[in-house]
């Protein structure tokens, strides 16, 4: 299908030009000669909504959910840069058809084609997976289009964030219209009002800030400081100016001494939160995804295992400390996993500050696992040494198996304060135990002998266990390579090592839009701080510091004088396990066909489900509203993920809705209407049935949780104490032949 359409442009003006519609795409021109190409969108990542208009025509609009680009890298020829027209919108277009019956067309031959993109990306996913000899790179639909391959589009990026966002498309999208009318008058001489801008309301609704908000928007991080491998980025000399500050802070200190509430000089910081340093462990989480779908216990717990070593190799140049976190400081983020089109959510919180505790949750229930606990920072002089203390555990929940485990941390130790080099190394053991498998890994992170050469830095040992039974044992360096060899024969093996090619894996970070952080978030918080370290300027950095220190003091003041005391937003304290949660934790497995995706916002997730969106929005194409003007809960035209019935599409330049082929949408439109009564009503009653059995399941666990908790505390409390030396049978024997010992020397020197 091909014909002149207006398209409003980012300055609210019009344009008009040659739109011609093909199974997932809309390629656009400048004139009808199909010479000069401005773009091409793709319609695989759009929805379609009628856009109400009060003035002649009929308006309708392509968007995607997500508020990302719907335009095409190249042209149908490989053009990379289109033809010079007014600047167009790069998340929506908005379109307007000369009459309501070409209006009404386009809007059944775009829901086709939408339906049509489904097809093209099974067939070229399925020529992509058959690889025949004969054909031709080119030959894919999508390389006619100069389009990306089908394996780069992320599933969830058909879906909105939420159905309130699809809503607001509906209802705010009315105004726009209106304010134009009122400042401007629509013009048939397309290009004399291209530099005419208005400053009335007729922007995208998801941004505009009466409308319901929507997910949280994340940005990629591309720079990167993963440091080098071996004692060289552990290391560090002092200069001549920072030894003096060094000096006077040692002054201060005493062998012992806790040093929480030390001040420490900026040039000894890392320029980021320690709530963003305990992320550092999730950038390898594809391995958890993996050993949530792995079905052999042991294995899943070596998947574990190497998901917990790939977390230390990343290192700041130097002996560098993150910021001690603010108290109520969040910190939020995510990693896109390409293989399984899902996202890992990281939400910490900075729960107490005297002691420091920071708590994080973890979550990608899609891929079917979940993370929680909180870490308490204790830190302890020793003269030529000090040690960084993590305190605490987290707990790494399998949600389809209702598997835990339970990690704890190293501490990191710096040695060479007064005399020698300075150097960064971790030290102690840890432990990674699921109960329910009777499973156990133990490490054992060695600190370099004072003699010992370069090769003894960062060693580590270890052991996995079943019971008292030891199945593998692991041997090397915790930022190199690990080698584990099995009991019962077979030779060593490389179980971990960080090399580039695995570095290359890593998942792409995104953070929050540093525009939508509240003011206690940490990149927003720190940035005066942050900026200043990585100009060098030391004094700049220490009194911006000095700023975030006084206004928290200030806070404190002000809770105590309103008598008022301070609760975290995001976590909550147990009062029977004593241990931080999240208030909005989700352990249910997912449900492919009840759940479409998670998102985040205000550091809530939400897991946004089939029911919502049909309850909110209502998908067109049903007898019902074909050919009808609809009202406002019938306005959204939503492409399938079902494959349609049909196989092309037929070009026509038509105005009437006649000549569009009559469908069926009832086949590809998931919630619709069933045909059978009976059969609807049985399918409300099971579903039903499933979430009171869920529910009650959930209950049960947590009362199951509580008794035990209430079980050992009392076990507890009525062990009995240890008996006293004079108690002790063992005593007693010693004590006489202590007795008979000295009366026999006696007597032998008399």
């Amino acid at each position: 299908m091909a014909d002149s359409l207006k398209i409003r442009g980012t300055l609210k003006s019009w344009t008009k030009l040659w739109c011609v519609l093909k199974p997932g795409v809309l390629l656009i021109y400048k004139t009808p000669k199909v010479g000069q190409w401005v773009g091409t969108v793709l319609l695989h990542c759009c929805e379609l909504i009628e856009r109400p208009s009060k003035k002649d025509g009929f308006c309708f609009k392509l968007f995607h959910p997500l508020d990302q680009s719907v335009w095409a890298v190249k042209g149908p020829k490989g053009e990379s840069v289109g033809s010079i027209t007014q600047p167009l919108p790069s998340s929506y277009l908005i379109f307007r058809a000369a009459s309501e019956s070409d209006g009404r067309c386009w809007l059944d031959a775009l829901e086709l084609a939408l339906r049509c993109s489904s097809l093209l990306r099974l067939s070229t996913c399925k020529q992509g997976r058959d690889g025949e000899q004969g054909s031709s790179p080119d030959a894919s639909p999508s390389s006619l289009y100069g389009l990306p391959t089908s394996t780069t589009i992320p599933d969830q990026d058909l879906f909105p964030l939420n159905g309130s966002a699809l809503r607001n498309h509906l209802e705010n999208d009315a105004f726009s219209d209106k304010s134009e009318r009122e400042n401007a008058e629509d013009s048939d001489a397309d290009t004399q009002d291209h530099s005419r801008k208005t400053n009335e309301s007729g922007s995208d609704p998801l941004d505009s800030p009466g409308g319901p908000r929507r997910g949280t928007t994340y940005v990629e991080q591309v720079q990167e400081e993963l440091g080098e491998l071996g004692e060289t980025s552990q290391v560090e000399t002092v200069s001549e100016e920072n030894k003096s500050l060094m000096w006077v802070l040692l002054r201060q200190l005493r062998p012992g001494m806790d040093l929480s509430r030390v001040v420490l000089p900026t040039f000894v910081l890392e320029p980021r939160s320690f709530l963003s340093k305990l992320s550092d462990y999730y950038y390898h989480g594809d391995l958890l995804s993996r050993a949530a779908t792995e079905e052999d216990p042991y294995c899943r717990m070596k998947l574990v295992l190497r998901w917990y070593l790939s977390g230390f190799y990343k290192k700041p140049k130097g002996i560098k400390k993150p910021y001690n976190p603010i108290l109520g400081e969040t910190f939020r983020c995510r990693w896109l996993h390409p293989q399984t089109n899902s996202h890992t959510f990281y939400i910490a919180e900075q729960v107490s500050h005297h002691p420091p505790v920071s708590a994080f949750y973890v979550s990608n229930r899609k891929d079917g696992f979940s993370m929680s606990g909180s870490i308490t920072a204790k830190s302890r002089f020793y003269g030529n040494s000090l040690s960084a203390l993590l305190d605490g555990k987290a707990k790494l929940t399998f949600l389809n198996r209702k598997e835990e485990y339970t990690l704890t941390m190293p501490y990191a130790h710096c040695r060479g304060i007064l005399y020698g080099t300075m150097t960064m190394e971790l030290g102690g053991k840890v432990t990674i135990a699921c109960e329910k498998n009777n499973l156990q890994a133990e490490l054992d992170f060695k600190l370099k002998p004072f003699f010992g050469s370069s090769t003894s830095i960062n060693q580590i040992s270890g052991k996995i266990t079943s019971g008292e039974e030891v199945l593998a044992r692991l041997t090397g360096h915790w930022d190199r390579d690990v080698f584990i060899k099995e009991e019962g024969g077979g030779g060593t093996e490389v179980f971990w090592t960080p090399s580039e090619e695995v570095r290359r894996q890593r998942l792409k970070l995104h953070t929050v839009l540093l525009e939508e952080q509240t003011e206690l978030e940490s990149e927003r918080l720190w940035q005066h701080v942050t900026r200043a370290i990585r100009e060098g300027d030391q004094h700049k950095a220490t009194q911006e510091k000095s700023v975030l220190e006084e206004a928290q003091r200030q806070r404190a003041r002000e809770h105590q004088q309103s008598l008022t005391p301070w609760k975290p937003q995001l976590f909550h304290l147990d009062p029977l396990t004593q241990e931080w949660r999240y208030r909005y934790e989700n352990h249910s497995p997912w449900d492919p066909l009840k759940d479409i995706a998670e998102y985040e916002q205000d550091g809530i997730l939400h897991t946004l489900q089939r029911e919502t969106m049909s309850g909110q929005t209502t998908f067109l194409g049903s007898p019902v509203s074909r050919h009808k003007r609809p009202g406002p809960d019938r306005r959204l035209r939503k492409a399938s993920d079902q494959p349609s019935g049909h196989s092309q599409v037929t070009e026509s330049s038509g105005s009437t809705p006649e000549s569009c082929p009559d469908l069926s949408d009832e086949d590809f439109i998931p919630g619709s209407e069933s045909p059978c009564p009976r059969c609807r009503q049985e399918a409300h009653r099971l579903r039903m049935l499933q979430e009171a059995v869920l529910s009650i399941q959930e209950a049960q666990q947590e009362l199951h949780r509580h008794l035990s908790a209430m079980l050992n505390s009392t076990v507890r409390a009525r062990q009995p104490s240890a008996p006293s030396l004079l108690q002790n049978p063992r005593s007693w024997f010693l004590l006489c032949i202590f007795l008979t010992c000295q009366l026999f020397i006696n007597y032998i020197l008399k």
